[in-house]
């Protein structure tokens, strides 16, 4: 009765040289064609160091001015706007004003390519029937898999660096505006696209000029939480060689820093709240903006 309570394995011997079959294929890869995938991720390091520099090297002023003004253009409330000074202030006189920065750029710029790959894949995914069951087993696997699983393959593809961190987190945020791209598109009005169809709209039209426009609201709520989905994974990131708040935090836990820890922290946070007020009072102003347009 003893194999009721040991559950059968495979032989270890057999495990064994599996892994060690694809460990080192993987190490074979890196190897020979190591340098091809470097030069291949050349131009996105090239536009990381871009974005890094505009951000830590404009002048304080300037970058709370600009926040500020696209939250007022985003919001149209001057209480928006106030708390993004307040916050970017205190951000400052903490000392972490580089730091926040760098993770302002790395953030900004993950989201960038977040919906460039999204929203295409998110239309994909609602038109094609096949490709959406493929995308939606994918993404429930994407978004059930610990954090930290994501940086295995980077690192053993690209080392540590600014590249790895930022392909993590990219995959790690990317899953929230296909799944609502995907949902906007669905929530479209059943008569609304039976006019459309009325008035004689192709599909191409029917999508770009009619659902499209109509989803903007839901794929505003799926870029918000791409961009908190993208500052939570920053400080994971930080493990793998990513500069800014999440370094500070890591090297905190690791040396008992309890007040730069939590500095760090409330700087992650505070920067948090500017993405999300700032993004939220704009796909409520859409959202308002469709309601009156449909009555």
């Amino acid at each position: 009765m003893d194999w009721l309570f040991t559950f059968p394995q495979i032989d270890p011997a057999h495990l064994l040289s599996v892994k060690r079959f694809i460990d080192g294929s993987l190490k074979a890869l890196t190897r020979s064609y190591g340098t091809a995938i470097e030069d291949f991720f050349y131009p996105l390091q090239r536009v990381l160091i871009f974005f890094e520099k505009m951000m830590t090297g404009a002048p304080w002023l300037v970058v709370i001015a600009v926040m500020a003004g696209f939250a007022w253009l985003a919001s149209r409330r001057w209480q928006v706007a106030v708390g993004v000074i307040v916050t970017l202030a205190m951000i400052g006189l903490l000392g972490l004003w580089k730091d926040a920065m760098t993770t302002i750029s790395l953030v900004f710029t993950a989201t960038i390519f977040s919906i460039a790959i999204g929203i295409p894949l998110g239309i994909a995914m609602n038109r094609y029937s096949r490709v959406g069951k493929a995308m939606q087993a994918i993404l429930d696997v994407m978004q059930t898999m610990p954090p930290f699983v994501y940086l295995i393959p980077v690192v053993m593809l690209l080392g540590i660096g600014r590249v790895p961190g930022f392909i993590a987190v990219v995959i790690y945020s990317v899953p929230p505006i296909i799944r609502l791209t995907d949902l906007g598109i669905r929530l479209v009005d059943k008569e609304v696209l039976e006019a459309a169809d009325a008035f004689g709209c192709s599909s191409s039209q029917k999508l770009w000029k009619v659902q499209m426009p109509l989803a903007i609201p839901t794929i505003m709520a799926g870029i918000n939480q791409t961009i908190m989905m993208a500052l939570g994974m920053v400080v994971i990131a930080s493990m793998i060689g990513v500069q800014g708040l999440g370094l500070n935090v890591l090297q905190a836990i690791a040396n008992q820093y309890f007040t730069q820890g939590i500095f760090s922290g409330f700087a992650i946070v505070g920067i948090a709240i500017i993405f999300d007020r700032t993004s939220q009072a704009y796909g409520n102003r859409l959202q308002k903006h469709r309601g009156a347009s449909h009555d």
